[in-house]
């Protein structure tokens, strides 16, 4: 099996060749996950080039969609010019969790994605991270008027930023993304190991992992297509 990454208008496109089975199920699944998460306006993923051996393998559109959907929560389309793909897949019912189309331009102008606000700030490696994340959430929570999320949201970025910090190296970098029902807190780094928080010692500063688990409707690490990995949890948007 063989992915491209491109761009299709303002969408990253991912177009998939060769023969989906048993073997190379996991292989696709990883390749549409990990461009999922660097592709903040959409993925359009191209399978018009992809055989499928057994019916019952399509089922891993289904099961990305659903994982897209949670997390990063961006538009996610299947396109194939081929009449008995999108039959297949809608006979898996994956048109419940994704757009199908039969041509780029379809997908892209069904892909309209939802009103979101983002927003970004590189944070220096530093004993001040996490007070510099906290101070950036609150005030952009402040900005975006959503002051109910602003204590949550800034816990959870002040304990995924130090643990960048503190365990990887790097520049931390704090992504918020707002949408109508929940909001993401998004550190990624270039470490390709999965996220671990470890539960704090007295020794340790933050709050650890129970204090996120606890506060995120839903937290995880995902690959990204540029290598390293993206760290995450997902908010629910109260209504203030």
């Amino acid at each position: 099996m063989h992915a491209v990454l491109g761009r299709c208008d303002r969408f990253w496109l991912l177009s998939v060749s060769g023969t989906l089975g048993a073997a190379s199920r996991p292989d696709l699944r990883d390749s549409l996950l990990k461009a999922a998460a660097d592709a903040s306006d959409g993925l359009i993923a191209d399978i018009s080039g992809l055989d499928i051996c057994n019916p019952d393998q399509a089922g891993v559109f289904a099961l990305v969609a659903r994982r897209i959907e949670e997390w990063p929560a961006v538009p996610f389309a299947l396109v194939s010019e081929r009449a008995d793909h999108r039959k297949l897949l809608r006979e898996r019912s994956v048109d419940r969790f994704a757009c199908l189309a039969p041509d780029l331009g379809a997908a892209a102008e069904r892909m309209a994605r939802p009103r979101r606000q983002r927003a970004r700030c590189e944070i220096e490696s530093s004993q001040g991270a996490g007070h510099d994340a906290r101070a950036f959430v609150r005030s952009t929570c402040a900005a975006w008027g959503v002051p109910e999320l602003a204590d949550d949201a800034a816990l959870i970025a002040s304990e995924l930023v130090e643990n960048v910090v503190q365990h990887t190296g790097c520049e931390p970098s704090l992504r918020l993304d707002l949408r109508r029902g929940w909001c993401a807190v998004e550190v990624p780094d270039d470490d390709p190991a999965p996220a671990f928080l470890r539960e704090s010692v007295a020794a340790e500063p933050g709050l650890g992992l129970r204090m996120v688990a606890q506060l995120a409707r839903v937290w995880g690490s995902s690959p990204a297509w540029r290598g390293g990995k993206v760290v995450w949890a997902v908010l629910p948007a109260r209504a203030g």
